[in-house]
């Protein structure tokens, strides 16, 4: 097996043989010098006013972590034509940072370098710990609308600094100035070249158009200045050619030594700052990893790609750097232009380090508007795809929340953008969510009774009076949205004209719920206890059972019924019925003979039905073996095999399923499974003595001895267990 290593090598080998290198090469080229034109941009706009004499160390800076990121991510992605830099937004804050502090000389220099270091090593330790510890999950999920929004947002900002990169500022005052032949000229062959760009590749998707076309049109644009009689000095001056950096060193920007420099206090003064700048780097990964997903249709490894941006940001951090992680415009043209090749991220970053250790000669080449023509393509790329297309796509709602996301992104910036988006869509979320019904079934003791092996008596006042234990079946996770609905509807069942003896609150298929449920169900609660109704919660979750404890008086509290399950707490609700049933028949004269007129036929029925149970068991009591169980002993467990059908001649014991929910609770003269008697058979419930208990084992040979030597007390025993029984145990839990 080969190692992560030699795999890589192998591909890389493999690709710079292959018919990729070609446009990987130029791709990588052009997407190159994007880059450092957007870094030199970035230093310029984080080195101004008394930052401004440090501007070549802080494009050096820059240029350092471009490199370092995108050659680092480059080999270690998930994705591989990924295209790696710095996001925006951190180094808008990072400029604010910077004009915060109020130092002079090299000490204001090495204290915001101080204050990048730290932040950058903390942006690396929260990706790496979402890397290795797998937690990706936690955070990638963005809401559609919102992701859309930001594709649009990216693509108006493409298009605003294509603009100005060409030097083309629309407005009313301006306006008529871009028509004169000058003017014409710098911006004019840019839109042109962006605009043809764009056309053709929605007509012919092929990844050489863009380097092909950036190679022939910077021909042309030098070809044509002796015939405009423009030298090249006189373009660079008109801003037609690219001028050149400071002549100050780029690399290194700053020495070890040069650390005894840090004001410290400064740096503990901007620790606020410091940890929003962190919070909004890990927003702009994500926002990127989920943008591309969404626009591309492939998933990436998100755990892989957060281990690799925190690897190359701990590189950029030792080199005084901002973090870094996928760059989602220029890894989104990759991706258009077909160039999904590790060797683009590579050529990319050796464009990027060329121009840190060597300078900028060559760079002095490239024609302003044919970058600005590359910039305008894509943002015009995106425009369509994302704000234009989507309003098929989208519902009136998301799609008014997508362009508002966008026009917020132009005017405002990215974070504030985002920000508003997901805040609206939070609120959205909690409205809809809010409409959900908590209540998912509401049920009584006589439609849905507990599993408790009832007697006659018990089950005629139960039959009667069930109607006054009510249950309320909640689901899902509920919130402050959804909880005082629910409650208010609890409420109502305390105001009929046959106020319940007891509610039971099922918490079996809630999700989750907060805090502010927990205080609308102690209102409820009050409510109960006020009007002398007991509540019974059944898997009530542990934060709720806290919660009722602290914020309810103790009286009330020590009213609550709490239970594991439904039916446990269905049981407790009838035997509160039972009780105070039999309180009032106690004052009645008249009550038994009532109580007994009413189930006569029941228990004459049941009477018969026992005669035969005794005269059987008395039959079979010399014939089979008998066994006896202490409380809490398994007559039947779970996975065992079966001996055979056992009938319980004394005491209680109770069913119970493979995830220990009681099914039922037996008495004397019920019986195990009756397959059991006839052949082997691996038990799949559970019968646990809930009393000491006495049972007939009755094993398959035993039968078909019996069988064939005493058929009719067979026939009696199998009439006995085929007979219909008055249903003793509830079939809701």
């Amino acid at each position: 097996m080969m190692s992560p290593l030699a795999d890589l090598v192998s591909e890389l080998r493999a690709d710079a043989h292959s018919a990729r290198a070609l446009p990987a090469l130029s791709v990588g080229v052009v997407i190159g010098l994007s880059e450092v034109f957007a870094e030199v941009s970035l230093a310029a706009l984080i080195f101004s006013g008394p930052l401004a004499p440090f501007l070549p160390q802080g494009i050096g800076l820059m240029l350092f972590g471009t490199f370092a990121v995108c050659l680092v991510i480059a080999l270690t992605g998930s994705y591989r034509g990924t295209i790696s830099s710095h996001p925006t937004a951190p180094v808008m804050v990072l400029g604010a940072i910077g004009a915060a502090l109020t130092l002079e000389g090299s000490a204001l220099f090495m204290t915001l370098v101080a204050i990048v270091i730290i932040s950058t090593a903390t942006v690396a330790a929260c990706f790496l710990l979402l890397g290795h510890s797998r937690l990706a999950n936690l955070i990638r999920f963005v809401p559609y609308s919102v992701a859309c929004g930001v594709l649009a947002g990216t693509g108006g900002t493409c298009f605003l600094a294509a603009l100005s990169m060409m030097g083309l500022t629309p407005d009313s005052h301006t306006l008529p100035s871009l028509l004169e032949p000058t003017a014409l000229w710098s911006w004019g062959p840019g839109v042109a070249y962006g605009l043809g760009v764009f056309f053709l590749t929605k007509r012919w998707s092929n990844m050489l158009i863009l380097p092909a076309s950036f190679v022939f049109t910077a021909a042309l644009f030098h070809a044509s200045l002796p015939f405009l009689d423009i030298s090249g000095e006189e373009a660079r001056a008109a801003g037609l050619l690219y001028a050149g950096m400071s002549e100050g060193n780029l690399w290194p920007a700053f020495q070890p030594g040069d650390l005894v420099q840090v004001d410290w206090a400064a740096v503990g003064m901007q620790i606020p700052q410091m940890v929003a700048l962190v919070l909004v780097t890990l927003l702009c990964a994500v926002i990127y990893f989920s943008s591309f997903e969404l626009a591309t249709g492939r998933e990436l490894e998100w755990n892989r790609e957060f281990r690799a941006a925190g690897h190359a940001s701990v590189i950029a951090g030792l080199g005084g750097s901002p973090a870094g992680c996928m760059s989602f415009p220029t890894s989104i043209l990759n991706h258009q232009l077909k160039t999904e090749t590790r060797l683009t991220g590579v050529v990319t970053a050796l464009v990027a380090g060329s121009v840190l250790f060597t300078g900028d000669t060559f760079m002095k080449l490239i024609p302003i508007p044919l970058l600005g023509g590359i910039l305008l393509f894509f943002g015009v790329g995106m425009l369509d795809e994302w704000l234009v297309k989507s309003r098929k796509r989208m519902p009136r709602m998301g799609y008014a929340v997508l362009v508002l996301i966008f026009i917020t992104i132009i005017f405002l910036g990215f974070p504030e953008g985002v920000g508003i988006g997901m805040a609206i869509t939070m609120v959205f979320f909690a409205v809809r969510l809010g409409r959900v019904d908590s209540i998912e079934a509401e049920f009584t003791a006589r439609e849905c009774p507990s599993n408790r092996s009832r007697s006659i008596a018990e089950r005629a006042i139960l039959l009667g009076e069930g109607e006054r234990a009510r249950g309320y079946r909640l689901r899902g996770y509920i919130f402050f949205g959804s909880a005082y609905s629910m409650v208010e509807r609890l409420k109502q069942s305390l105001r009929g004209d046959l106020p319940p003896a007891c509610i039971l609150l099922d918490f079996g298929s809630v999700s989750g719920l907060d805090f502010s449920t927990v205080n609308a169900l102690c209102g409820f609660i009050r409510a109960a206890h006020d009007a002398g109704v007991r509540v019974a919660l059944s898997g009530a979750p542990e934060n709720c059972q806290v919660g009722l404890e602290r914020n309810l008086p103790s009286p009330v509290y020590a009213g609550l019924l709490f239970e594991p399950d439904a039916d446990h707490a269905m049981e407790r609700c009838e035997d509160l019925i039972i009780a105070e049933r039999r309180s009032e028949l106690r004052k009645e004269k008249s009550a038994g003979d009532t109580l007994l007129g009413h189930f006569s036929e029941e228990m004459e029925s049941q009477l018969d039905r026992r005669i035969l149970f005794e005269d059987v068991a008395h039959e079979l009591r010399e014939r089979l073996e008998v066994r006896d169980y202490e409380a809490g002993e398994a007559i039947v467990a779970t996975g065992a095999r079966q001996e055979g059908l056992q009938l319980l001649l004394m005491g209680r014991a109770s069913e119970y399923d493979a995830d220990g929910v009681r099914l039922r609770q037996c008495g004397p003269g019920d019986a195990t499974d009756p397959r059991g008697a006839f052949g082997v058979h691996v038990a799949t419930t559970a019968m646990i003595a809930d009393e000491p208990c006495r049972t007939l084992l009755l094993t398959p040979a035993a039968r078909q001895r019996l069988e064939e030597n005493r058929r009719q007390l067979m026939l009696d025993l199998y009439g006995y267990l085929l007979t219909d029984k008055p249903r003793a145990q509830g079939q809701g839990f």
